[in-house]
């Protein structure tokens, strides 16, 4: 078996935050490495750092102390970038260029159809607006977003099909790592059983993922769950690729499943969650 590609790593990732006279170190001397092709899920309770790291990971906020290197490119071609000594502009590119976002709320332009919304976010790095169109067109209607839908503004559409449509304009740049900050947590059961669809079928294709959650449902769609408590990774645990939910009887791999369910289960109740 094939060693595992680590597409950036960590090291002695610090981030505090000053108010006045007081400190509060939200994250303390990190080690860790993110590995290509992975859904990584990072879980913790309430203010142990979660999306603090996600933030820094991703170029959306600098870490105090540390470092954060980048591998991108392909076998023979792969940059080695270390990201945290960059300024604003710098970041913005490397962000334009390799990294997706999924937060919680969508952040739609509401002034803008479902269509322009992705277009306006993919020119910044693709200036064949036909073919980017194309791509688009082509992401929204594997997330099930209709033809009839392209031309609808946000608040014409309901909140799952928001957040599929921000979901499209988290890759529609082809990025090395997709980040999703809690992209569930604002959802119906129904709409979060959609997006963590998409999520799973877009890492099946090959797209690597790191997400936050703070729900069992959406955790167990990880293949590697790191547990962060006050700031410091207490454990993390591997659990194979998703197979399907564990409750759902007609599912070929049911046992296995509930496993795994079983396994994740046991670990977070390990970790105090």
């Amino acid at each position: 078996m094939s060693e595992k590609q680590a597409i950036l790593t960590v090291k002695d990732l610090s981030k505090t935050f000053s108010n006045e006279s007081v400190q509060q170190h939200v994250l303390k001397n990190l080690n860790l490495s993110i590995y290509k092709g992975d859904f990584t899920v990072i879980m913790g309770n309430s203010g142990s750092g979660k999306s603090t790291l996600l933030y820094a990971l991703s170029g959306m906020d600098r870490p105090s102390m540390g470092t954060i290197t980048y591998f991108t490119g392909k076998d023979g071609n792969v940059k080695e970038t270390e990201i945290s000594g960059f300024n604003n502009d710098k970041l913005a590119l490397f962000r334009r260029d390799h990294v997706g976002f999924v937060f919680q709320q969508n952040y739609l332009n509401d002034s803008m159809s479902a269509l322009d919304n992705i277009m306006v976010c993919g020119l910044l790095k693709n200036k064949n607006r036909k073919a980017l169109s194309e791509k688009a067109k082509e992401l929204l209607k594997k997330v099930e977003i209709t033809e009839k839908d392209f031309n609808k503004f946000p608040t014409q559409m309901s909140g799952g099909q928001q957040q599929r449509v921000a979901v499209v304009r988290g890759v529609i740049n082809s990025p090395e790592v997709l980040y999703a900050d809690e992209p569930t947590g604002a959802l119906n059961s129904q709409n979060t059983q959609n997006v963590l669809d998409i999520l799973s079928d877009l890492n099946d294709e090959g797209q690597s993922i790191v997400m936050v959650t703070h729900t069992i449902k959406a955790a167990e769609r990880g293949n590697r769950i790191i547990y962060l408590a006050d700031g410091v990774i207490s454990d993390e645990i591997n659990l194979g690729p998703y197979v399907g939910d564990y409750k759902d009887e007609s599912n070929p791999n049911l046992e296995e499943a509930k496993k795994r369910h079983a396994k994740l289960k046991a670990f977070l109740q390990d970790m105090g969650w």
